[in-house]
């Protein structure tokens, strides 16, 4: 089974640095990346821009339309107001099913703001020390997963010991 997990950084580039590397522990086999997506919000943007890691093409990739429908209702819901949140609310609420509702969406926007990035990853099978040493633990805060609390604090552990 997969693990979704967004990390935060202090940094608007360190999100796709901490991507790179994790990518270099995939050749390492030390850990599978199914997919990942990473937002980047220079101080001076009005908006964050989005990558979606593309050279990916396993089953279990997801689409660019998960990525477009996950930060739209991240990034622009909180601009667009109602009108058009009820007309995502029927497909956010397809994303509850897989861990990602309103307290997930709620968390990602109050955290991810100007002057810092994002890694949206998709990932099995970590070797969680060698992980652990790829990101920047002063610079990196979790933000959320789909992991249920024990596996979540857990990792939290982890990475805060």
């Amino acid at each position: 089974m997969a693990t979704l997990t967004v990390w935060k950084f202090d940094a608007p580039e360190s999100a796709q640095q901490v991507e790179r590397e994790l990518l270099d522990l995939q050749k390492q086999e030390l850990i599978k990346v199914v997919d990942a997506a990473t937002v980047r919000w220079p101080a001076e943007a009005r908006k964050p821009r989005t990558k979606q890691l593309t050279d990916l093409t396993g089953a279990g990739a997801l689409s660019g339309s998960f990525w477009g429908l996950l930060f739209g209702l991240i990034f622009l819901m909180p601009l667009l107001g109602a009108a058009v949140g009820a007309a995502a609310g029927a497909l956010g609420g397809k994303l509850a099913d897989v861990g990602i509702d309103d307290d997930f969406i709620k968390a990602v926007t109050s955290e991810v703001t100007p002057g810092t990035s994002a890694l949206f990853l998709l990932s099995e099978g970590e070797v969680v020390d060698r992980v652990k040493e790829a990101i920047p633990k002063e610079h990196a805060e979790l933000i959320r997963s789909n992991l249920d609390r024990e596996q979540e604090a857990a990792l939290r552990e982890v990475f805060e010991g």
